[in-house]
């Protein structure tokens, strides 16, 4: 199950004020990730977001087509809320008042994954001979 990080940058010293933004921040409806078709295409299994001084961090994991990760977050009020509260303190200026600009803004900000590690990815143990 893969993970995605987004960096923000911020401007530095309003870690308090941010954090304050994410406070009540509304979840998403549910899990499920749609194409443009509404065929389910994965999951949105868990976020997390991070700040130290001028970087902030959304880690996503989830299932499936990241591309719909996007699409849903794109479609949530949640997300709109919380990105008009966050505007005043974003060390640059970014659109993301359409669902286009929104996925732009979003792909932009990706970072590049280096390794990605999880239980299954863990070494099998052979079996132990009993005798």
């Amino acid at each position: 199950m893969p993970y995605q990080a987004i960096t923000y940058r911020v401007k530095p010293g309003h870690e308090d004020e941010i954090a304050e933004i994410f406070s009540d921040f509304r979840r998403v409806d549910d899990a499920e990730l749609r194409d443009e078709d509404g065929t389910v295409v994965g999951r949105l299994l868990g976020t997390g977001l991070f700040i130290k001084d001028d970087v902030m961090v959304r880690v996503i994991h989830y299932e499936g087509d990241f591309v719909a990760v996007a699409r849903k977050m794109a479609a949530q009020s949640g997300v709109h809320s919380a990105e008009a509260k966050l505007a005043p303190f974003l060390a640059q200026e970014r659109d993301t008042s359409t669902p286009e600009a929104f996925g732009k803004y979003f792909r932009d900000s990706l970072m590049r994954p280096i390794s990605q590690l999880s239980v299954d990815s863990l070494p099998v143990e052979p079996a132990t001979a009993k005798g």
